[in-house]
């Protein structure tokens, strides 16, 4: 990690507010997910603001928004994915937004705005996290263009820096 980053404890009550916020965009209560008291931190980057909740790096905040890491496991279960054909994965691990005819199907419920995993068809594991265009029902009747937008993806800054993190704690 040689790039310079800032590490330090958030406050009780500015912990709370970014959970607050967080479990309102994602639509899933995150503090329900953690059984003991949530600790965090914030590890200030050139490129976006990690949230380490008990030492795991499991939120970005970029800008105004925050979003889970993909190592983020616990909440997968509960939020909607879709499923993208196997010729889909390089171009998502590239960067590329998630378009109509790379995709299998979908699992769950979600409206436009909402954040949504996206995964591979032959593993299920999570290669991208993306703001959906469409609602439910437009999404699944969408045959070309974007359907969602890649905001992060294996490979990226993020998943580089949330890598090496991982293993220094």
């Amino acid at each position: 990690m040689s790039r310079k980053y800032r590490r330090h404890f958030l406050k009780a009550k500015e912990a709370k507010s970014l959970l607050s916020k967080a479990s309102e965009k994602l639509k899933v209560d995150l503090e329900q997910i953690f059984d003991v008291k949530v600790n965090m931190e914030l590890v200030e980057t050139d490129f976006a603001e990690i949230l380490l909740i008990n030492s795991k790096p499991l939120l970005v905040k970029a800008g105004e928004s925050v979003f889970p890491t993909l190592i983020f496991n616990k909440l997968f279960a509960l939020m909607p994915k879709v499923v993208v054909d196997m010729g889909a994965v390089p171009h998502m691990c590239n960067g590329a937004d998630v378009m109509a005819p790379g995709i299998v199907r979908f699992e769950g419920k979600f409206r436009k705005g909402d954040f949504i995993i996206v995964v591979d068809e032959r593993h299920g594991k999570p290669i991208a996290m993306g703001e959906v265009v469409y609602d439910v029902d437009a999404a699944k009747k969408a045959t070309q263009g974007v359907v969602v937008k890649n905001i992060h993806f294996v490979g990226d800054k993020i998943w580089n820096f949330v890598k090496k993190l991982e293993t220094t704690i």
